[in-house]
């Protein structure tokens, strides 16, 4: 398995204006090599827009992210192949086949055609291989989701609310998953509002609240604590 094509990822004064209103104002924040962040907050906090900021998808207003201490062209192919993005909705063709789905991903980055069925013998889905994707479950469609994100052996892995839809053993699987990449020594930066199911997960925290930074260090396996304290706190203090 190859290594991390970067030692860690970087935010510098991040902003982001929709419609004359930030969405993300003055983030700077460091993700390391080998660590799963938790990123938390609020709806409407801006935790869909950093990770956006992060994975190239959306250009900052302001600020910048720098890979490897380096800023890249958002528009790199060797850049984007070295990022996994799993978003809060699985962005699967429906009418093609799981292993379809995956062999265009594949084709796309460079990988090579046996790691479709490794990942689908990864996820769980051999016996669906060849169904179209839209008559696959909720869970079904996420553990796809995730083969996709996973099978560049990304060294940026950006995963918005990875368990969704899952039942008991896709959360285990999906756990196992993740910490395997982080101990490849990927960057993990991960969504979620299922404090108690990362607990033990992630080492990091980052909490936002309006688009600003309330947070960022180690979790000491209370994110839910992080939370009521950095969150719900200055949501109280506001309100």
């Amino acid at each position: 398995m190859p290594g991390p094509a970067f030692e860690s990822v970087e935010a510098r004064k991040l902003g982001r204006l929709y419609d004359e209103s930030y969405a993300l104002v003055d983030v700077s924040v460091r993700f390391e090599a080998g660590t799963v962040t938790a990123l938390l907050g609020p709806n409407g906090a801006g935790k869909s827009t950093l990770m956006g900021m992060l994975s190239t998808a959306l250009r900052p207003s302001e600020g910048e992210v720098l890979y490897g201490g380096r800023a890249h062209d958002e528009n790199d192919p060797w850049l984007r192949s070295c990022i996994g993005y799993l978003g809060h909705r699985p962005m699967l063709y429906g009418e093609l086949s799981a292993t379809e789905n995956l062999d265009f991903f594949g084709r796309l980055h460079g990988v090579r055609p046996e790691a479709t069925r490794h990942w689908l013998e990864r996820v769980g889905l051999t016996r669906a291989a060849d169904r179209p994707v839209s008559g696959f479950s909720r869970g079904m469609a996420q553990r796809l989701a995730l083969a996709r994100a996973l099978m560049s052996s990304p060294s940026l892995l950006l995963l918005d609310e990875p368990f969704t839809g899952l039942d008991p053993e896709g959360v285990r699987l999906t756990k196992s998953l993740v910490a395997e990449r982080r101990d490849a020594g990927a960057t993990v930066v991960l969504v979620t509002h299922d404090l108690a199911v990362t607990d033990d997960l992630a080492s990091q925290a980052v909490i936002l609240r309006g688009g600003r930074l309330m947070h960022a260090g180690p979790s000491g396996g209370d994110l839910a604590g992080l939370y009521r304290t950095h969150a719900e706190a200055k949501e109280r203090r506001t309100s």
